[in-house]
Parts: C-alpha cells; structure tokens; sequence
C-alpha cells in the first residue's frame, strides 16, 4: 500500500517541481542580473536604497491589510450565519458562483456601475444628485478588491464554525455564559484556524494586484504587483520585476508564518 501510494504522489511531485519550485528557482536566479545581463546586487540596492520602492512597498501592504481587514468584519458575520440557516450548502453555492467568473469580466462589470455614467450615478441622479467621479478612487478599488476577495474569507471561515462541537456550546451555556460569551469565549477561540486560513487568501494574494489597480484604480493605486507588471512588460527590467517578486515571496512566508497553526509538542495549539 505505501509503495501505491508513492507512485500516485509522482504526478504530483512533478507538478510541484515544474510549476512551483522551478519558477521560484528562475525568479531568484533572474533578480540577480541588471538590465545588460550581468551578475550583480544592484537590484537589491536600489530596491532597499530607493524611498519609491519602499513607499510602494508599504503601499501595498496598507491596501491588502484594508482588503483584509473589511474582508473579514464582513466574511465572519455572513459565514456565522451560513451557519445557521437550513439550506447553508445552497447559499454557501452562490457565494462560491462568483469565483467561476472570470476577474476581468468582474472588473469590467464594475467599470459600468462605478462610471460616471454607471448604474450608481444614474441611481444618484433620481435624487438631483450631480454626477461623481466613483471610478478611479480608492475607494471603488477597496470595494472591488474586498467583493472579489470575500468568498476566500467566507469558506475557512464558514468550515471552522461548522466543524465546532455544539456539545460545546452547550456545555458553555448549561455554566451560565450567555450568548456573548459563549461567543467570545467559546466560538470564535475555536474558530481562529479559519480565521487565519482566510487571512492567509486573501492578504498574500493583495500584496500583489496589479489588474484592478489599472482597471479600477487608474493607476492611482500603486503596488508591487504593478511595479512587477511595469518592468516585465514596459520597462523590459527582468532582473527588477524578479527582485520585486523575491520580496513578495519573503512577505508571504512572513505573513504565512505568522497566521500558521503552531505546534507544540507535536500537537496543534
């Protein structure tokens, strides 16, 4: 059986060397080189000795902690409900649906309402309102990156609540605790892992937007993810963009280490 076993884990080994491993590998490779082609740490130089890289640094982190954070005072409250209703599995379906649909198609869907000529300025219109400049704000990127995000949030978190043990809950509420304690005492302790998994989906991949801060933020909003776009396809400065992208990589071991599950003594904390 364990030999059946690691001859059905081979595909998966080979995936994860070819498409994980190798192009993490190439990317670090890659930063190590200036625009002519030579062996250097200018890459490194300018991107730790430049205020405009370490302003766009901390520009992406602030938006994909916002994202984050309007994510989850959102997400927890909708997945605790989930759980409460009788037909959770058709609900939780639809919150999923909107993933199968493509990002662009939903960035251009929110070019249409947020314009000037949008379905929120028409709707602002009927109450004599002069029309707003929605689009290309920061505001519209926040509500379109935290709608985008927001089924990411929702699961982990909706399958944490569902796998507590009610016997729990009840236990808390037979010893006098009422329903805010029980909450705060009880459920959402027990719920920090889908907490975590869901900060997990959503931040790291926030950290590099690069399509809605063009479509949506007009390049008002500016991120690493665009910095890495630039480079790789406007400025042709390879070994930047792979300088970008290693410090990308080295937030998302940092923010992963930071939300993981601890260990103690072998067993999950």
């Amino acid at each position: 059986m364990t030999k059946l076993r690691r001859f059905y884990s081979v595909p998966y080994y080979i995936w994860l060397l070819l498409f994980v491993i190798a192009p993490v590998l190439l990317i670090i490779y890659q930063s190590f080189f200036d625009m002519n082609g030579n062996f250097s740490l200018s890459n490194y130089e300018t991107y730790l000795g430049s205020g405009k890289y370490l302003m766009m640094t901390l520009n992406s982190v602030w938006y994909a902690f916002l994202i984050t954070l309007f994510t989850l005072v959102i997400s927890y409250p909708t997945a605790y409900f989930l759980t409460k209703l009788q037909h959770k599995d058709l609900w939780l379906l639809l919150i999923i649906l909107p993933t199968w649909i493509n990002l662009l198609l939903k960035a251009y869907a929110f070019i249409g309402i947020f314009g000037v000529h949008g379905g929120i300025n028409n709707f602002l219109g009927l109450f004599g309102i002069a029309p707003k400049q929605i689009l290309f704000t920061d505001f519209s990127f926040l509500v379109v990156a935290t709608y985008i995000e927001l089924p990411f949030m929702i699961l982990p978190i909706f399958n944490a609540l569902e796998e507590i043990n009610p016997s729990l809950v009840f236990a808390s509420r037979d010893l006098g605790a009422n329903s805010l304690e029980t909450f705060r005492r009880v459920i959402f302790p027990l719920s920090l892992n889908g907490v975590k998994s869901g900060v997990q989906a959503v931040f790291i991949p926030s950290l590099s937007l690069f399509m809605l801060t063009r479509l949506i933020g007009g390049n008002r909003v500016i991120t690493l993810g665009t910095a890495i776009e630039q480079h790789f396809l406007v400025t042709q400065n390879w070994g930047m963009g792979s300088t970008i992208g290693v410090i990308l990589i080295i937030a998302m071991f940092i923010v992963m280490s930071l939300t993981g599950e601890k260990r103690k003594g072998g067993v999950k904390k």
